[in-house]
């Protein structure tokens, strides 16, 4: 079997007989029942090979669909003309590097359709083509523009530029509303919804896909597309990794799925990764280590966001929908980019619950955050295996050693004040303990900063803001956070912790090991 890996053209795809998971049905329900969509997907979830399945359907190129689902349901297979926009090629560090790519778009279109004596602006140059189009064909014009608000995340830490670019596209992109009697159908893709660019305030016949449970499915792949597509390819890994079908099944599962575009919707598994990880026969990060932009980080902390809410956010379907909210909280960019997806929904308040979607982006997400947060590299890979190491042997003082190391190590400047910056970087050292070994943090009888337990020990540790190690040793005692595990048979080690807003780090630890009943 031929992956189709870096191949995002539906022509070329089907031309040279690489795989295809069919959504070609949706994709007719789309052009059969409305005319004006758009649709918000991470990076890398099929949006481009999406657009060019449309393009290659509307120009009435019915020999790339035999035997997929389309092929039974168009009878007419109309050539209409195609205005295919990529905002995906652009470089926007430049006032002219939007207008570049417009450019030269335009030059294209205009090979074919001609030019306007008065077309000056690319605005009025898109309008000419889209006019001629549609006199010269005698058909309606179809417009499909991928990854539309690319300038503007590209620019999200520059506003003056970003401003720039938004009176640019508006401008441009209101065409579509004052040309309706000349387009056929149009589809725009992005990562995110920028509220005041005209497609969203103007354009109010757009209909917004991104949260229908009727095309949740249509980007991504699920379950059951991987059993009927791929089953042979997943049973060829399992045995390279000398493990069951199921078991491989399991762990494509916790590593690449759990990807919901709507409430209580199938699991979706990101494409990008699956379709590598059968390739190379092989369970990576690929998703995550085609690059995550620092400016989400910048923005966190900007908004001063504690890395705690990360997991378990509760947000109304408006903010989900809407990346203008940036400056109060990160939470819409991260669900929309792909880092977060809904786990919940409350019919009640009508809130979505987010959380990690999967194994590879959790763990790439915090290692990215402390390559993000470490002044230089004293928490290197080796440095977290050694680490893991002193905590599975029970090595109590350089365990703190290396706690004190991590969060001496840590730039604050990234969390602005100290006690943000003290509990961003506690959760992100929890988490990296949580990859290796188990960690919790909730009990009955109160809640303790953090328990930690290997096959040989258990520690119990409480950590304080300046008040001091005795203090929090006594509320060790005093919670009697140790009771459930005293009859557990392994080492308990009880840790009282102080940190020092003055010095940023821990400056103070008791160690008591308890015996076993």
């Amino acid at each position: 079997m031929k992956f189709p890996v870096g191949v995002q053209d539906f022509e070329a795809l089907k031309r040279d007989n690489f795989a295809y998971v069919d959504k070609t049905a949706y994709v007719y329900q789309l052009v059969s029942s409305g005319k004006y969509y758009f649709l918000s997907r991470p990076r890398r979830f099929g949006k481009s090979l999406l657009l060019t399945t449309i393009k290659a359907y509307l120009e009435g190129k019915k020999h790339l669909f035999k035997g997929l689902a389309i092929e039974n349901l168009e009878k007419d297979w109309t050539s209409y003309p195609i205005l295919h926009l990529d905002l995906n090629t652009g470089l926007y560090n430049e006032p002219e590097g939007l207008n570049v790519v417009l450019k030269n778009q335009l030059v294209e279109w205009e090979e074919l359709y001609g030019t306007g004596k008065e077309e000056e602006t690319p605005a009025l140059r898109f309008k000419g083509v889209i006019q001629r189009a549609y006199k010269k064909t005698g058909l309606p014009v179809v417009i499909l523009v991928d990854e539309y608000d690319k300038p503007l995340l590209y620019t999200l830490d520059n506003p003056e530029l970003q401003d720039l670019y938004r009176t640019q596209l508006k401008s441009f992109y209101s065409v579509l509303k004052t040309m309706d009697g000349c387009i056929k159908f149009a589809f725009l893709t992005g990562v995110t919804k920028f509220s005041k660019v005209s497609i969203f305030s103007d354009l109010n016949n757009l209909k917004d896909i991104s949260l229908d449970k009727r095309y949740a499915k249509i980007c991504g792949i699920t379950k059951e597309e991987i059993v009927a597509n791929f089953d042979e390819e997943v049973g060829k890994l399992a045995e390279s990794f000398v493990m069951t079908k199921a078991q491989c099944y399991d762990k494509l599962k916790k590593q690449y799925d759990g990807y919901h575009f709507c409430a209580n919707s199938e699991g979706m598994y990101n494409p990008f990764s699956l379709v590598n990880a059968l390739d190379e026969q092989e369970f990576k990060n690929y998703w995550f280590e085609t690059g995550t932009p620092t400016m989400l980080v910048q923005i966190m902390k900007a908004c001063k966001f504690n890395l705690n809410d990360l997991e378990k956010s509760r947000v109304t379907a408006d903010l989900l929908g809407a990346v203008d909210a940036m400056h109060k909280t990160p939470l819409p960019l991260l669900y929309q980019s792909g880092y977060l997806t809904i786990v919940d929904y409350d019919e009640n308040f009508k809130k979505y619950t987010l959380d990690f979607p999967n194994k590879e982006v959790e763990d790439g997400f915090i290692n990215f955050l402390v390559n993000f947060y470490q002044k230089q590299d004293e928490f290197s890979e080796f440095s977290i295996e050694n680490f893991i190491e002193d905590i599975k042997s029970g090595n109590a003082d350089q365990l703190m050693l290396r706690m004190q190391a991590f969060f001496s190590g840590n730039d604050y400047r990234v969390a602005g004040n100290v006690e943000l910056y003290f509990q961003n970087a506690l959760y992100i050292l929890i988490k990296l303990m949580g990859f290796h070994v188990q960690v919790e943090r909730a009990i009955s009888s109160g809640r303790t900063d953090l328990i930690i337990l290997t096959k040989d020990n258990i520690y119990i540790i409480e950590i304080k803001l300046d008040q001091g190690a005795k203090a929090a040793m006594q509320q060790i005692k005093d919670k009697k956070y140790a009771e459930p595990y005293l009859l557990d048979g392994r080492k308990i080690t009880l840790i009282g912790v102080n940190f020092s807003k003055e010095k940023r780090t821990i400056d103070d630890w008791i160690v008591e090991e308890l015996k076993n009943r």
